[in-house]
């Protein structure tokens, strides 16, 4: 189902038929799926960026101040 399909159910709900509404909840259920299951893909690639530019940085400190 397309997004205007899906908007035009959701801003009239009351008047749709039972077939376009479950349609439409499988639909948007779906994509909310998809799009948590890429929210938790990107912020495990977060952290692992995250854990090697510490450990870059970190080693870029060392050979700055080696005194340290």
């Amino acid at each position: 189902m397309d997004k205007d399909k899906i908007i035009e159910i959701a801003n009239d709900v009351k008047n749709k038929s039972n077939k376009d509404l479950v349609v439409a909840r499988d639909t948007l259920n779906e994509e909310h799926e998809n799009t948590k299951q890429l929210v938790i893909n990107l912020t495990k690639h977060m952290d692992v960026v995250k854990e090697y530019y510490d450990a870059i940085n970190d080693e870029i400190g060392k050979r700055m101040n080696p005194w340290e």
